[in-house]
């Protein structure tokens, strides 16, 4: 069918051209009045004729241009169509208003070869803007219906004043953060990107047990969180194709979204905090609340192995607290007492220096 449309085309194209241009063609020729050549039905069937002749080959060629074109649309979504197609008639229409006043000069590269180039530049530019920044736009136009449906209420205006919680992958395999969704001190909307959900299917996938099975929880947990819990949950289809990692796109979402990204990434939790994104670190929220260690302080212990310093042993808290005893060589195996010398806290954990008692003692 669409190959008969597309020779119909020639046709009606050869007929037009044959009326206005086969009459000049006689005449540049020198060839005088043929008979029946002159009626404008016989100059459109001949012109038909030909033009269909000469360009038979390129039918197919111009099927399968087409063909792919539809497919591609087909394949694409929605919102990249849709926001391509307003940047191009915007660029279209801007265009038009340029060359309104060009029309008047009478110079023929002016007023025709400046036309079709501002035409031509400005609609693939009002395209390209509209395919780009589909993203921003989304937002742009979310945020103000829903600011539009939240104008009632003091409580809704509260509502949308929370900030949307956007989950990384590393806090989702981690496995915490359902029971911190589950105390309710996580508060708000949890938005869980496609990007994120394609990233943790790849590790579920992976040929590698370990990373296999964290994959596999990570998905459980998700589970966990939409079905079981009282807290909303929301997927973001959107993608970032012009960037490639998925921590470069979270730290883009949360931008456009004004989000607050949640991880246990010691390297994404700085990035975002030297692009001024708002960053919950559940490792953070771990150390605030253990027990606090101050120096001075006694603890019973037990030395498990050796430290990567000279002499030094390596005991645990109950909580996974690591404590670096010096001079706990020697204790390996054995439960003592020690005395806290000072104490470290970062993003990645928490540190606990310490010196066995006995020592304290004998001195």
């Amino acid at each position: 069918m669409l190959k008969r449309i597309v020779q119909l085309f020639f046709l009606i194209v050869g007929g037009m051209l044959g009326i206005f241009f086969i009459p000049e063609l006689f005449k540049l020729l020198n060839i005088g009045d043929i008979p029946f050549f002159d009626k404008p039905y016989t100059l459109a069937i001949l012109g038909a004729i030909i033009l269909f002749i000469t360009t038979f080959w390129l039918v197919d060629y111009i099927v399968g241009l087409i063909r792919w074109l539809e497919e591609s649309l087909v394949k694409a979504p929605v919102t990249d169509v849709l926001f391509g197609s307003l940047g191009l008639i915007f660029g279209l229409i801007v265009a038009f208003l340029i060359v309104i006043p060009l029309d008047r000069i009478e110079f023929i590269v002016v007023n025709t070869v400046i036309p079709i180039f501002v035409t031509l530049l400005l609609g693939y530019l009002g395209f390209q803007v509209g395919f780009k920044k589909r993203d921003e736009l989304v937002n742009l136009f979310s945020i103000s219906s829903r600011m539009n449906k939240k104008k009632g209420t003091e409580d809704e205006l509260e509502t949308f004043a929370e900030k949307l919680k956007i989950l990384d992958t590393s806090v989702i395999i981690d496995g915490r953060i359902a029971d911190i969704c589950q105390t309710g001190f996580l508060e708000g909307t949890i938005v869980i990107p496609r990007f994120v959900l394609e990233e943790l299917q790849h590790i579920a996938d992976s040929s590698d047990v370990l990373k296999r099975n964290r994959g596999r929880r990570g998905l459980d947990i998700l589970n966990r969180i939409q079905k079981e819990l009282a807290i909303k949950v929301e997927i973001y289809e959107g993608d970032f194709e012009d960037i490639q990692e998925v921590d470069s796109k979270l730290v883009k979402l949360a931008k456009l979204t004004s989000g607050i990204v949640v991880t246990n990434d010691f390297n994404l939790n700085k990035v975002c905090e030297l692009q001024n994104v708002a960053v919950l670190n559940i490792n953070d929220l771990a150390n605030a609340v253990k027990p606090v260690v101050l120096p001075g302080e006694e603890l019973v212990v037990q030395v498990i192995k050796d430290g990567k310093e000279h002499n030094q042993g390596i005991a645990y808290l109950d909580d996974g607290t690591m404590i670096v005893v010096e001079d706990g060589r020697d204790y390996i195996g054995k439960r003592i007492e020690v005395l806290v010398t000072s104490v470290l806290q970062t993003s990645a954990g928490r540190m606990i220096f310490a010196k066995p008692k006995l020592l304290e003692k004998a001195l």
